[in-house]
């Protein structure tokens, strides 16, 4: 019996790569039963009360599991972390997210309960820009007890660290540099190396609550001043990468918030049918320009009907047109 509790434990501790499934407020992993499981076993696998897995699957608790039935086990704040905190005895197991067509950084933040973007880059080692279809990407982590779940067997390093170290939460209204620590001038722009900030798309809050749908939303107008285009007047940071290829578009155009832009001149944007990476100029109808990075796609939600482009609000600070919907020219 020893023996076989050692051979299970390690049949789930190596080369167990869990993937997230369903929407938000019901994500969970599948699972299919093994011999010798049953619902206490796998309450405690996955660090779930065994009636919250039968409930949530429609089955009747009293009755016996079969082997090779699929199991939805779900995600809940019980044993679903994305803040890489954890007490003691407990281990923290990655919960990954298969990259799919046209999905991005931005978008899998929006559709995990708006996790920032830096977390997962670095829980992946990786930039926004570099992420391609059918990448794993670690979205969160399944919390386990430690002495009672098999897939802890083999932990040699856990990725929690203390509450004082984690991300910033995208979920804000005014917009917070992700490279630290900075200090605050009287101008009220946050002093950074230019080399150091890192663009961060947040939601927005309206009246019914905060936006968890693509986390960027045509805002309010500007709540900062763009200092850096105030002692600069050659479009921004990626001036010097633009070549341009002779094609143009004209077109209503949207903002998003963002972290960068205001003290290094880092512009965004996000445009269909152009590569990510590509460098773009847009102007406006007051003869204002800026040259933005390209960043992804638009993203399919309502509010992007009938544009051609976002920008973030730096941009549109530096070009004069506030923060709604204005027309532009984009050329790339």
């Amino acid at each position: 019996m020893i023996f076989l509790i050692i051979f299970h434990s390690a049949g789930y501790s190596q080369n167990t790569q869990l993937t997230i499934e369903g929407s938000e407020g019901k994500f969970y992993l599948n699972h299919v039963v093994v011999a010798k499981e049953n619902w206490y076993s796998i309450g405690r696998l996955f660090n779930l009360p065994p009636h919250d897995i039968a409930n949530f699957n429609n089955m009747p608790f009293d009755k016996p599991l079969e082997v090779n039935t699929s199991l939805k086990i779900p995600l809940t704040a019980v044993n679903f972390d994305q803040k890489q905190i954890k007490s003691s005895g407990e281990s923290l197991i990655p919960v990954y997210h298969v990259l799919k067509e046209k999905e991005w950084m931005f978008k899998i933040s929006s559709l995990y309960n708006d996790v920032p973007v830096t977390s997962l880059e670095k829980w992946n080692k990786v930039k926004r820009d570099d992420v391609r279809q059918g990448t794993p990407l670690i979205v969160g982590f399944l919390k386990v007890k430690t002495d009672l779940s098999p897939l802890a067997v083999g932990i040699s390093s856990n990725p929690a660290v203390s509450p004082a170290a984690t991300d910033i939460s995208v979920k804000s209204n005014k917009p917070t540099d992700v490279a630290a620590p900075a200090s605050q001038n009287p101008g009220g722009a946050v002093s950074a190396s230019p080399n150091s900030v890192k663009p961060s798309i947040v939601s927005t809050a309206s009246g019914s609550g905060t936006s968890t749908s693509n986390a960027i939303a045509v805002s309010n107008p500007p709540e900062r001043i763009n200092n850096y285009a105030a002692t600069h007047s050659n479009g921004g940071f990626f001036s010097i990468d633009y070549t341009g290829t002779g094609k143009t578009g004209s077109g209503l155009a949207g903002t998003f918030k963002s972290t960068s832009g205001w003290t290094d001149g880092k512009y965004y944007a996000l445009m269909n049918g152009i590569p990510v990476g590509s460098i773009i100029r847009v102007s406006g109808t007051n003869g204002k320009m800026i040259y933005a990075k390209v960043l992804g796609q638009l993203p399919d939600m309502k509010e992007s009907a009938g544009l051609l482009i976002r920008i973030s609000n730096a941009a549109s600070a530096e070009l004069g047109l506030g923060e709604g919907k204005f027309p532009v020219e984009v050329k790339y």
